[in-house]
């Protein structure tokens, strides 16, 4: 395993861990802004401003037993198959050891073998993705595995238990095929207009799944929060939005990632909110466990 930093208080040995953070710098198929590969160390960087305490759940991170095993060990860094089966294989890996996996990406694509490994463990599974973008592509700029497509992928490849939410883009016929095949998507402006708890209500009746994993592509929130993004979308959802669905979702999710971050595309605020929203996710499902 690769990586210069690793992720504040993940003080943990692998074979205590109850949960395992490892890096995967990869955005081969990145179209609009490069640079997601640079983000699991600049997450880990970020994730040092913060007080072990969390007020939240009154628990101390410095309690939880969790550890990094840095980055994966991309073969080919250019070849996005390659890539896929690296982070699988690691996945596989940390399910078998009865642990939480949490993939700090990296661009989108990655969060496909991360739900196959996570569908072998938990046949029950359903996927809850945050993201501005449909992603059902079935190939974008000649690469059928571009981030473009990951969840068509999962639906098609993985699982039909699929709920995606903040949504505000796609092409016509990405709308017209989720129309179609009746795949469950709720835009940014049902959340904005409705709130969480509403949002909650609707996924519990559709997701009939007693194990989640939940993906996180920054762009779900709102560029005015998260700036440094591959493919930043304006009207999203707010940071406050995504805490309280982490919040709420973590604990029964078996896997988790937060991919996109660009952090050459601010000052560092992104890696910021990136690296806090992974230490409430960690909080939320260890509280939820004592």
């Amino acid at each position: 395993m690769g990586g210069k930093f690793f992720f504040a208080d993940a003080d943990s040995n692998y074979s205590d861990a109850a949960f395992v953070i490892f890096g995967a710098p990869f955005d081969g198929t990145s179209s609009f802004r490069k640079g997601s590969h640079q983000a699991p160390d600049a997450i880990r960087k970020a994730s040092y401003n913060f007080e072990t305490y969390n007020f939240n759940f009154d628990i101390d991170l410095s309690d939880i037993p969790f550890h990094d095993m840095g980055d994966v060990e991309i073969k080919e860094k250019h070849n996005v198959e390659q890539a896929l089966i690296d982070v699988e294989k690691t996945v596989s890996t940390i399910l078998k050891d009865s642990k939480i996996p949490i993939m700090l990406g990296g661009e989108h694509s990655l969060t496909l073998p991360c739900v196959k490994a996570s569908k072998k463990k938990f046949d029950d599974m359903g996927v809850v993705v945050l993201d501005a973008h449909l992603d059902l592509r079935d190939e974008y700029e000649g690469e059928v595995n571009s981030h473009a497509c990951v969840s068509r992928h999962i639906i098609e490849d993985v699982t039909g238990r699929y709920v995606s939410i903040g949504i505000r883009s796609g092409t016509k016929d990405e709308y017209s095929l989720a129309k179609a095949q009746d795949i469950t998507y709720y835009p940014a402006d049902l959340v904005v207009e409705n709130g969480i708890a509403f949002i909650l209500n609707k996924l519990n009746g559709k997701l009939d799944a007693r194990h989640l994993y939940l993906s996180l592509d920054m762009d779900a929130i709102d560029p005015a929060f998260a700036p440094a993004l591959g493919t930043p979308e304006p009207f999203g959802l707010t940071d406050r939005h995504v805490l309280s669905l982490i919040h709420e979702l973590a604990p029964r999710s078996i896997g988790f990632d937060l991919v996109e971050i660009a952090p050459q595309f601010d000052s560092g605020n992104t890696a910021l909110l990136g690296a806090k929203l992974i230490r409430e996710f960690i909080a939320s499902a260890w509280a939820s466990r004592q």
